[in-house]
């Protein structure tokens, strides 16, 4: 044997030794890209190169149980699934809760009508019904409860439901009307009453409310469509002396959830006044938030202030889209590309201009998830989950996108890559898991990962650059060389030892 066929095969030796000391992951990669990959399984192959950079993932440091990843049940799109033919409706349902699909675990509707409604409407239009004998959520039966109801059907696991109002009938509010003003001190009992007759009607549909938001955005939306104020102090009270001691009273296992409005500074002073009080300790299960503060920040510092105030409570992010954007059609190049524009862009104060700038709308997604896994956020909730290429129906002309955009004119379907966006998250990171510590020597790459109860570890990477990216992802002594191309995002799922 001569001097370079013994150095070829003493290297090889080496290399199968070390491979068997070290071992081989157990793992699949999904990856969606700018170059047109949607969840594409990638064959794993050995990069070429010497690989510097690593993804080290640590089990044994644990932090948040998460509840799950989802979209919100609106009167708009399930009008709009009611449109569809039977065979389109039930595509789009099984491609958001099927186990072949992105399989939802959490998800949000509106109690009411919201500003994504065909009219406005409440269950109680009767003025002055204090006791809500005319109670009726008769105006949910076209459109909205049969489409959780088909979902329902649908998921194998189920998934759990958060109920939000966006206003009172008008006739309990300062204003009387549907946009604006505060819920009149008089009919605090009304309105928590409220809550615990929603629920009970919801349930005799066959629907379980899992928890409720006191209110959508109690800081308001300039009255532009369905709003009801709160101060943090206001809120408190109601929850204090009125929701709780309600849901008491009646035996409702549902949870809490206060704020519900952005994060920020505003996120701060609303923990500070909520999470601090004693008194409401017992009632409140935890914060909900939503992203539209900026447009490329996830503003973490107002996460970990609030998960600080009170350890043992919840955020949970109940509502994100691109906003103030009428959709893109069948333009997938258009959601990676940084041409987005939020309502920020136009009308923030100067000051805060810098908070929305244009974005690309991929990045936003999947970098906010990143995020919030990252900083305590235990949930996340996209909102619409289809609208039609107007960025509607919406009853205040406030157009906004969502990950599956309809023409039921045509019967036509189209998965935006965001949809594809919220799979990698959904489908792989189940309810219960935990999120575990990872270091990534690569910092142009955005990173997160959790282990299901199943024991299986899943990795959710980003890259933002141009430029395709390897690195060495290591777990328990094994380890896998992963390579991800430029403007991408993967979903490493690393099985469980025993499978």
């Amino acid at each position: 044997m001569n001097v370079k066929i013994t150095i070829i095969f003493l290297l090889l030796v080496g290399v199968l030794c070390h491979d068997k000391q070290k071992g081989k992951l157990n793992l699949q990669l999904f990856q969606t890209s700018a170059k047109g990959d949607q969840l594409k399984a990638i064959e794993l192959a050995l990069p070429k190169g010497m690989i510097k950079d690593t993804l080290a993932l640590f089990p044994e440091r644990t932090f948040q149980t998460l509840t799950g990843f989802g979209g919100a049940f609106t009167e708009a799109s399930a009008s709009l699934l009611n449109q569809m033919s039977p065979e389109k409706r039930k595509e789009i349902l099984n491609a958001y809760f099927a186990e072949s699909g992105a399989n939802y675990s959490l998800t949000r509707t509106h109690i009411n009508s919201c500003d994504f409604s065909i009219n406005n409407y409440s269950y109680a239009e009767i003025e002055n019904d204090t006791l809500l004998k005319h109670f009726s959520i008769e105006p949910d039966k076209a459109d909205l409860i049969p489409m959780i109801k088909e979902a329902q059907d649908i998921s194998p696991e189920g998934f759990k439901i958060i109920a939000s109002p966006w206003t009172a009938p008008p006739w309990m509010k300062t204003n009387n009307a549907w946009n604006g003003g505060k819920l009149k001190k008089e009919y605090f009992p009304t309105w928590a009453n409220y809550f615990s007759k929603y629920i009970a009607a919801y349930k005799n549909e066959g629907i379980d409310i899992w928890a409720v938001t006191v209110e959508n955005e109690p800081l308001g939306n300039d009255s532009n469509w369905e709003s009801m104020h709160y101060s943090p102090e206001e809120m408190a009270e109601f929850v204090k002396n009125h929701l709780g001691p309600k849901f008491e009273e009646d035996k409702l296992p549902q949870k809490i959830l206060v704020y519900d409005q952005n994060r920020g500074k505003e996120l701060k002073e609303w923990a500070d006044v909520l999470l601090k009080d004693k008194d409401l300790e017992k009632y409140i299960y935890g914060t909900a938030v939503h992203w539209y503060t900026s447009t490329n920040q996830v503003l973490e510092e107002s996460l970990n202030y609030t998960h600080e105030v009170a350890p043992s409570k919840a955020i949970i992010q109940t509502e994100g889209c691109i906003d103030s954007e009428i959709p893109h059609w069948k333009d997938d190049q258009w959601y990676w590309s940084k041409e987005a524009t939020d309502w920020g862009y136009d009308w923030a104060p100067e000051e805060d201009k810098k908070d929305h700038p244009k974005y690309v709308p991929v990045y936003r997604y999947a970098r906010d998830m990143i995020g919030c896994m990252n900083n305590w956020v235990e949930g996340w909730v996209d909102w619409n989950m289809v609208l039609n290429k107007q960025g509607g129906p919406n009853l205040a002309k406030n157009w906004c996108v969502a990950p599956v955009i309809v023409d039921p004119d045509k019967d036509e379907v189209y998965y935006t890559p965001l949809y594809y966006t919220m799979v990698h998250f959904s489908k792989f990171i189940r309810p219960n898991a935990q999120r575990i510590d990872l270091e990534l020597s690569d910092k142009d790459l955005l990173a997160s990962a959790a282990r299901n109860e199943d024991g299986s570890t899943v990795v959710v990477v980003l890259n933002m650059t141009k430029k395709t990216k390897q690195f060495i992802v290591k777990l328990n002594g094994k380890e896998r060389p992963i390579e991800i191309v430029g403007e991408a995002l993967q979903t490493i799922f690393i099985k469980a030892e025993n499978s």
